[in-house]
């Protein structure tokens, strides 16, 4: 097992790169299978959940090889296997390879997902749209098995909930389907429009993808293509954010304020401006001595990113006065709270909202990290503890961020990772 350890009290300075998103080549991986051939995905980020969905295309027959930073994915060899639930329980985005199966080969069989316990995340919208476009679903010991006999046919879907996942399913299994398919109240993200992109690029035919409505018309096959993964918003708000808590100035290339609106608009009422040098290229800066206390409601994109919930939470421990979180997209994401307050924080939880009182200090203490996003929002509030920090359990953090400590140690924090 590995921790990370940090010093506090360094004002972070520099540059740094953000590398790509996970979450956009999650997807795009899993549409990679639609296609005969190798698909060249650049600009790929070397984290544990791209390794595990690249493990899971081996079990389903395709090849996987890492040249730098571009991932190659060979689906020739693709073919009609169970998704394990040793792979898929490690990881939600798993569930992807359910919509390539069902297209390819009319059927598939894939254990119910898992990854960090922040909540119920049921799949009735996947499954929902799948039904629509023509397959028979049922779920029996831990799986869930479709069949659409007769192949897959475009249908008019409405989701109940702007799900990611669900629209990322739907639009893989309507890319090849037979006719038109209109997707409503769709999910909106960067990287929905990402993998419609890799889509279009493929040789499907794909309209308002970034829309609440887009359109499917089918195709009878896609082609292997070379195409680049957008960089990680979620990370470049989270270094963003590092660079605001330590009240220093850097510029952060790879960083589409177009992507994060809703963060710029905040940071900028707690006292930190966020001024584009380029189109990727974000410096980030603090305009006054202390920080304001804001207050952010989590909502689907463009709203604040539920992502980007934790390590806000740390920002406004360092505000001066009270505010407010509420988490209106997972009901169980406050589990750092505990471990901030360890380290001296001031929150109070009711419900689904958090009530800070911050500008107290904060000190370096042994903590521990329940999920991906916690691990972030514990190392953010360790740059400016009082002392030393250890923080435990960071193999959650590996799974979403590329060497994040790295990026913050040529920013100028004290940061290490060791061996406990």
């Amino acid at each position: 097992m590995e921790r990370i350890i940090i010093k506090g009290g360094k004002k972070l300075s520099g540059s740094v790169r953000v590398s790509g998103s996970k979450n956009a080549a999650l997807p795009v991986i899993a549409a990679s299978l639609l296609a005969d051939g190798a698909c060249r995905l650049e600009n790929a980020p070397k984290v544990k959940d791209i390794q595990t969905m690249c493990q899971m295309v081996g079990v389903l027959g395709g090849r996987t090889k890492r040249e730098t930073d571009v991932l190659v994915i060979d689906s020739s060899g693709f073919s009609c296997r169970p998704a394990p639930y040793d792979l898929v329980r490690t990881m939600r985005a798993s569930v992807y390879v359910l919509a390539p199966l069902l297209s390819r080969f009319r059927k598939a069989k894939v254990a119910l997902p898992g990854g960090c316990a922040i909540g119920l995340r049921p799949l009735d919208q996947h499954l929902k749209g799948l039904e629509a476009l023509g397959a028979k679903v049922k779920m029996e010991h831990g799986y869930i098995q479709a069949e659409a006999a007769q192949g897959l046919h475009g249908a008019e879907i409405y989701l109940d909930v702007a799900s990611v996942g669900a629209t990322v399913n739907i639009l893989l299994a309507a890319a090849l389907a037979k006719g038109r398919t209109v997707l409503d109240h769709a999910a909106c993200e960067p990287e929905i429009v990402n993998l419609a992109g890799f889509l279009n690029a493929m040789g499907a035919r794909i309209q308002g993808a970034g829309t609440s409505r887009v359109l499917i018309e089918g195709v009878k096959r896609l082609a292997p293509v070379t195409y680049q993964i957008i960089p990680d918003r979620i990370e470049a708000g989270t270094l963003a954010i590092a660079v605001a808590i330590t009240q220093g100035e850097a510029l952060i290339e790879g960083f589409f304020l177009t992507h994060l609106a809703a963060l710029e608009r905040k940071l900028s009422a707690a006292g930190v401006e966020l001024r584009s040098e380029s189109e990727s290229a974000v410096r980030v800066k603090c305009k006054n001595d202390e920080l304001l206390p804001i207050d952010i409601v989590t909502l689907p994109y463009p709203g604040f990113p539920t992502d980007l919930q934790a390590q806000w939470m740390a920002l406004m421990c360092r505000a001066s006065g009270r505010s407010v979180i509420t988490e209106s997209i997972w009901e169980n994401r406050f589990m750092h709270v505990a471990e901030l307050k360890r380290m001296g924080a001031n929150i109070r939880i009711e419900g689904n909202n958090a009530l800070i009182r911050g500008g107290r200090a904060l000190s370096g203490a042994p903590v521990m990290a329940s999920d991906l996003r916690a691990s972030a929002a514990l190392i953010l509030a360790g740059l400016v503890a009082e002392g030393e920090t250890s923080i435990s359990r960071i193999y959650h953090l590996d799974r979403g961020y590329e060497k994040l400590e790295d990026k913050l140690a040529a920013l100028g924090a004290e940061i290490r990772r060791e061996t406990e």
